[in-house]
């Protein structure tokens, strides 16, 4: 399960990425379109412009904005620099592995491998899943539940 501050952080990125190349916005701004608190959200901002997914501006028409397009950024590198880790348990974790105390055959034991196979497969989704791709997905599932017809050539 993903923690609060990472479904706010994944919320503000959606929101930066549904508005990019429109120029910086101000947390206040984004805290109050996503309904997240604003302290708790300049933290998580400040964390997440740390890895180098957002850049931001100081001062008169300041703000955050992504460092790179909605297509480059997957939702499994925010989710490890937020949560750490995409890992049920830390015995299969690739970058916070951890020795399980009561596991008498590591290599043989069936919760292990069975966790790792669900750890293989959360990762690959949310590896290969960008914001663009999100937003698009979002918008499809939208669009056919408000019975809009798209009609293009």
């Amino acid at each position: 399960m993903i923690s609060k501050k990472t479904k706010y952080g994944l919320q503000a990125l959606l929101s930066l990425a549904r508005q990019h190349g429109s120029g910086p916005i101000l947390i206040a701004d984004l805290a109050e379109q996503e309904q997240i608190p604003k302290k708790f959200l300049e933290l998580i901002l400040l964390q997440l412009k740390n890895a180098g997914i957002l850049g931001s501006r100081k001062g008169k028409g300041g703000g955050y904005f992504l460092a790179k397009d909605p297509g480059q950024i997957t939702m499994g590198s925010a989710v490890r620099v937020l949560d750490g880790t995409v890992a049920p348990v830390p015995c299969v974790s690739e970058t916070a592995y951890q020795k399980c105390t009561e596991c008498a055959d590591e290599e043989s034991c069936g919760i292990r491998l069975v966790m790792k196979d669900v750890r293989d497969a959360v990762a690959d989704i949310l590896d290969n899943t960008t914001l663009k791709e999100v937003l698009v997905r979002s918008s499809d599932v939208s669009k056919k539940a408000k019975k809009v017809i798209d009609y293009s050539i």
